[in-house]
């Protein structure tokens, strides 16, 4: 008999379990880890591939071509066109001596050709001279670069400035565009001191609300091209020119602007100070204006200032 315990189960009675050798359990042991390393490598084959499949090879490396340096061209405000022409043909000559293997497009004479009147987007279909269009600045070139080129870019650059100018107080005043624009230049070439363009761009709405002449002697050197180096002679003064504003007999604006305004002249032409002024003369400094709207305190100020 055999004993009962609480919770234990009598063997079964029957044949001894087999044994089984340990040749058999190291074969089955060995067969078991060559499955499973069989397929990690299957596995590992097919995300190989699948990697190559869904990218693409890097670029071939290259090497930028070196960028050629460009020349630049300063246009100072208050410039004319003629000037400019000249300082093209200048900074053209200095560019043909940096490069001397290769042709500069630019030149005096193509330039003036590639400036001439046109129409101009926003002042209508007639044909304008370019004189207070070509914007000021500096502009970089190629030897490549052509006059057309450039002339273009000034005029892309008083379109993206002359945007920024609001016209509406001068077309309260019967003012065009285009006359804003004269009155621009006329102030470019008499104001020295920033704080007093829109100081002479009042005196210039003044005296043409009251039918005076603008009395400018800029005006006067453009029309009959008289350098500011010389001084005006009084047959030059008392000339029929259109744009000698000296002689009292001729009121009203130039014909055309006489220089190439910067956007400060331009917004102080759409927007002169606040005065009742009709008068400036230049300060002993050269730079500043004393303004007046009496005639006699104009000429006692000239006798001041030695003029």
């Amino acid at each position: 008999m055999v004993e009962r315990r609480p919770g234990v189960m009598p063997p079964k009675p029957g044949p001894p379990p087999r044994q089984v050798s340990r040749d058999r359990i190291r074969r089955r042991r060995l067969g078991a880890a060559g499955g499973i390393l069989l397929a990690v490598l299957i596995v590992f084959a097919i995300v190989k591939i699948a990697g190559r499949g869904g990218s693409t090879p890097p670029p071939p490396t290259t090497v930028a071509a070196a960028q050629p340096k460009p020349f630049r061209i300063v246009f100072p405000e208050g410039m004319n066109r003629d000037e400019m022409a000249h300082r093209v043909q200048v900074v053209a000559k200095i560019a043909q001596h940096k490069k001397p293997n290769k042709h500069v497009r630019l030149s005096s004479a193509s330039y003036l050709r590639a400036s001439q009147p046109r129409p101009v987007d926003g002042f209508g279909v007639k044909k304008h001279n370019l004189e207070g269009f070509l914007f000021p600045a500096t502009y970089d070139f190629l030897a490549n670069t052509t006059s057309k080129q450039l002339v273009q870019a000034q005029l892309d650059a008083f379109h993206s400035n002359w945007g920024k100018v609001d016209l509406s107080y001068a077309r309260k005043k019967n003012l065009t565009a285009y006359d804003v624009l004269i009155i621009a230049s006329l102030v470019e070439k008499e104001a020295l001191a920033p704080d007093e363009r829109p100081k002479i761009a009042r005196v210039i709405y003044n005296r043409l609300h009251a039918h005076m002449n603008l009395g400018i002697d800029a005006t006067t050197r453009y029309g009959l091209h008289v350098p500011g180096t010389k001084s005006l002679t009084q047959s030059e003064l008392a000339s029929s020119n259109p744009y000698n504003t000296r002689n009292p007999n001729i009121t009203g604006l130039p014909p055309t602007p006489i220089a190439n305004p910067g956007l400060a002249s331009m917004q102080a032409a759409a927007h002169p100070s606040a005065g009742n002024w009709l008068y400036f003369v230049r300060k002993r400094d050269k730079v500043h204006h004393y303004f007046t709207n009496n005639y006699n305190d104009f000429l006692n100020h000239q006798r001041q200032y030695g003029y």
